[in-house]
């Protein structure tokens, strides 16, 4: 049985962040509510870079992102645990096989649900890659991956990069019947970035 949460709503506050060459952000504020977001702009506008701070990936040198009221460096654990980023670049694991890497991620998660899953796997075609290495996966496969565990998880904040590159006709028609979902819309707070357009129902489209 499903909890009844309210509606999530991420908030990015007066967020700067520098590369050392530039600044990306100076000041940044912007709300992300329930349901799909396109996130668009120009190559190096910083796409990338703003769902890598909304994920933790990367830390801002000033400001605050917050995801309903769980802030990100006050209760980086219980943010963590509510947020998955999908950038659908090779795991840093090369250690691991499919199915540990996989289990890795769902001890990470509390609630998750290994049908669910192992449902998402067989939709995506990645079953028999289980146990594989790694690094035996094709760039393809490893956006698969990441994308199975995106649709998967238990989260309330799900950042996607690209997702629909490199994806073959089928897995692509999943995704977005997937976030198409009403039931997911309304319990999760997604945020994509896309040159192709989502084709899916959407809450909002952002330029940056």
């Amino acid at each position: 049985m499903e909890l009844n949460l309210p509606t999530p709503v991420l908030h990015l506050e007066h967020l700067d962040f520098h590369f050392p060459t530039h600044s990306v952000f100076q000041g940044y504020n912007q709300q992300f509510g329930p349901g799909v977001t396109w996130l668009r702009g120009a190559n190096g506008a910083g796409k990338t870079t703003l769902l890598k701070l909304a994920g933790g990936a990367l830390l801002p040198a000033r400001g605050a992102i917050r995801l309903d009221d769980i802030d990100s460096v006050a209760m980086p654990l219980a943010y963590r645990a509510q947020t998955f980023y999908c950038g659908g670049d090779t795991p840093a694991l090369p250690w691991l096989q499919v199915h540990e890497f996989l289990d890795l991620h769902l001890a990470l998660y509390p609630g998750s649900d290994q049908s669910l899953l192992n449902a998402e796997l067989h939709a995506f075609a990645m079953t028999s890659t289980l146990q594989q290495s790694i690094t035996a996966l094709s760039l393809g496969q490893h956006k698969k991956l990441q994308l199975a565990l995106a649709l998967a998880l238990p989260v309330r904040l799900l950042l996607i990069d690209e997702p629909f590159n490199g994806l073959d006709a089928a897995a692509m028609a999943h995704l977005r019947a997937r976030l198409a979902e009403p039931s997911r819309l309304a319990r999760q707070c997604i945020v994509l970035t896309s040159h192709l357009a989502p084709d899916v129902p959407l809450a909002a489209t952002l330029e940056i």
